[in-house]
Formats: C-alpha cells, structure tokens, sequence
C-alpha cells in the first residue's frame, strides 16, 4: 500500500494486479494493470523508502516477496543480477510510461478501444474474458469519466465489434477495435 516502509521485492508470479495511488481527494488513480513477471510494485524501491503506489489485485494472484536486504546484497555481489534486475525494472516503467502517453493522445473511442484490445492481446490473449475492472477503472486508467466508458463500450457493442454478457466480453472484430485503438 502506498505510505507503507518497503522491506521486500515483490513480484507476480500468476494473476493480475493494478498500479494505482490516490489523489489528494481520495480518488484512484488507476496508472496501469499488469500481468506475472512485471514488478509494478518495486517501481520505487531503490530511491524511497515508503511505497509511492499501491497494487491490488484483480483477480486470484500469487505473490513472491524476497527481502530487500537480500536483493541489495545480490546487487552488490553479482554485477550481472543487478544489470539484469535495472533493465527488468526500466522496460516496466518505459512501458508504464509509452502507454501512458498513447492513451493521452487518443480521443475517447480510440482510449476505450485501446484497453480492450490490450486484454485481448497482451493480458488474456484471447478474444473472450471476463473483465477484470470495472467500468470506473477502465474511466480512471483513461482519463474519461465512467459514462463515457459505458456509452463507448455500449456504442462497440451497437455495431458489432464486442458482444458483453455481464463482466464477459468476447472481442468479434479484433481488426476493427484495433484500428479504432490506432488511430483514436
């Protein structure tokens, strides 16, 4: 949680969790969901000495914790873990970062687009799933409000592109909502 003193690395091992902190008025704001292997939350873990984000998970996870004592101690005995272990850590936050920006430059179908296809390639790869966030996430990780989220997805659904059965969603058009998140 954020606030609190770091003393391990964490990483995901299975599941799916989302990066978020609170804004000055409570709210989340939801800065990315991610997938095993990616460590959202050791972002920070080298220049702070309190988590910065929060991470909760989305849906059953598996954590593994290891000491930071211990991974600082590996850091300086094995040049070769600490050069893996950085470049580890600044893929996640240039990805953080790339599709932060890409969504900034997406008008709002190209934004709810974009997320869709994100957990149909990259989280579920496949074109059914059942959403993992709400409709009040998906707004928050865009930067849209939550009308506009349900109007978009219902607008998708409208012509055919998503078919929603609750939480489920089946993708039926994956190259029509890719081109919506491309050129949004």
């Amino acid at each position: 949680m954020e606030g609190e003193k770091i003393t391990d690395f964490k990483y995901l091992k299975t599941g799916l969790v989302k990066l978020f902190r609170r804004s000055n008025n409570g709210e989340e704001q939801v800065i990315t969901i991610t997938r095993p292997y990616e460590f959202v939350s050791n972002m920070s873990i080298f220049s702070e000495e309190k988590y910065k984000y929060s991470v909760s998970a989305l849906e059953d996870s598996i954590v593994c914790s290891v000491k930071l004592d211990f991974i600082k101690e590996l850091f300086l005995k094995n040049g070769s873990f600490a050069s893996n272990l950085l470049t580890k850590i600044s893929m996640i936050n240039d990805k953080i970062i790339n599709q932060t920006l890409d969504i900034r430059q997406k008008n709002l179908i190209g934004r709810v687009a974009f997320v869709l296809a994100y957990f149909t390639k990259d989280i579920y790869k496949s074109r059914v799933f059942d959403l993992p966030v709400s409709r009040k996430e998906i707004a928050d990780y865009i930067g849209m409000s939550t009308a506009n989220v349900i109007r978009t997805m219902s607008d998708f659904k409208r012509e055919g592109i998503i078919k929603i059965f609750g939480k489920t969603i089946e993708v039926v058009d994956l190259d029509k909502l890719e081109v919506i998140a491309k050129r949004g």
